[in-house]
């Protein structure tokens, strides 16, 4: 089967990605670059990402490397990037195409598929008002409340699963975590619970060593310059007690070196999702080998309270659990083997695979 797999950039990501070009040439070793730093592989098919040569991947928002590939093949310097990524679809033979970035390429898109396209799916995890993939074979995700809404639009929704990540195993198996309590994501006032949250967990940083990898907005980096303290901006500003422990955002390897030096990795759902759970942050901390810590809700099959992971049901609680897990050496680190353990074989590459062929089919 030749599948092609389409993603999107995360704005923040893209000085790193930068950086890991700066001594490669041509669109298949800028490409190779970025699947090999794992930004996004647990949402990578098997395929992908062990170089079977009837799998075809880009970012088809990736302006640069896009239009790298449409000079190499001779198309026009103005050509669109929609139709760059109709012209790799043509060129690959696609049979199956597996869009990461709906809202970009949604049914529009699709209805220009070439004839050789039999199957096409979307990934799309979160609600989408006002978005169109009625055109796509199925839209797939991990929270049922959400595939529930697709359905109800008269969309079919399929449920699919990220996977395990195996270049994660040897990050797993490191004893040495010198992080007590590790937090990577965003940080915004408007998503209250996080925050509370946050600024909760951030009271230990006299008992324990903290580190929040923190993605800000422009608003708030604008806040806490020295201009932005003369402005009336204190509603972007952050408590004093977050900017102590605050660091820079982290994305693929140097994601994994964190999480992998972390006992606890703390995670808090911003309500997208309902009571369902299941997002990055899960895999990428049980896969890791760290305890998951995260807020209370419908996890995915395996994932159990107290055993694969640890659950809150408000900051405070989250603050005890921290405090218990941490002065439980033994019950922490089974949890976390128990944890990588389920995610490395329940939610292995090959598994998500065969789900994936069996949509497919």
């Amino acid at each position: 089967m030749r599948v092609f797999q389409n993603s999107g950039i995360y704005p923040a990501y893209l000085e790193r990605l930068a950086a890991l070009r700066v001594d490669k040439k041509g669109f298949s070793a800028w490409t190779k670059a970025f699947l090999d730093d794992r930004f996004g592989a647990a949402h990578f098919l098997q395929p992908v990402l062990s170089g079977d040569p009837d799998a075809f991947f880009t970012n088809g928002d990736d302006e640069a490397a896009q239009r790298l590939w449409a000079s190499e093949q001779g198309l026009p310097s103005k050509t669109s990037l929609g139709d760059i990524l109709l012209a790799q679809i043509e060129s690959h033979r696609t049979e199956v195409f597996y869009n990461l970035d709906p809202l970009r390429y949604g049914t529009d898109f699709v209805r220009r598929l070439p004839a050789c396209v039999r199957r096409s799916f979307a990934w799309r995890a979160a609600p989408s008002p006002g978005a169109d993939f009625a055109a796509y074979d199925a839209v797939l995700c991990n929270f049922p409340g959400i595939l529930a809404s697709y359905r109800e639009r008269g969309w079919r929704g399929a449920y699919f699963s990220p996977s395990h990540d195996p270049v994660m195993d040897n990050y797993a198996a490191r004893q040495h975590r010198p992080i007590d309590v590790l937090f990577v994501g965003g940080y915004t006032r408007h998503h209250r619970r996080r925050a509370e949250l946050l600024e909760a967990v951030a009271a230990l940083t006299d008992k324990f060593k903290l580190r929040f990898h923190l993605d800000n907005s422009r608003a708030t980096r604008l806040a806490e310059s020295p201009l932005g303290y003369l402005l009336p901006l204190g509603r972007h500003r952050r408590p004093a007690s977050i900017r102590a422990i605050a660091y820079g955002p982290v994305f693929g390897l140097d994601l994994y070196e964190a999480v992998s030096s972390a006992k606890i990795v703390l995670n808090g759902a911003i309500d997208m999702a309902g009571p369902d759970r299941g997002n990055m942050r899960c895999f990428e901390a049980m896969g890791c080998g760290a305890v998951l810590l995260s807020d209370t809700g419908n996890y995915p099959d395996g994932m159990q309270e107290n055993k694969t992971l640890v659950t809150w049901s408000d900051p405070l609680q989250a603050v005890i659990k921290i405090e218990e897990l941490l002065q439980n050496d033994p019950y922490r680190e089974e949890v976390a083997r128990a944890g990588h353990q389920l995610i490395a074989t329940r939610y292995s590459k090959s598994r998500q695979w065969e789900e994936f062929l069996k949509l497919a089919s």
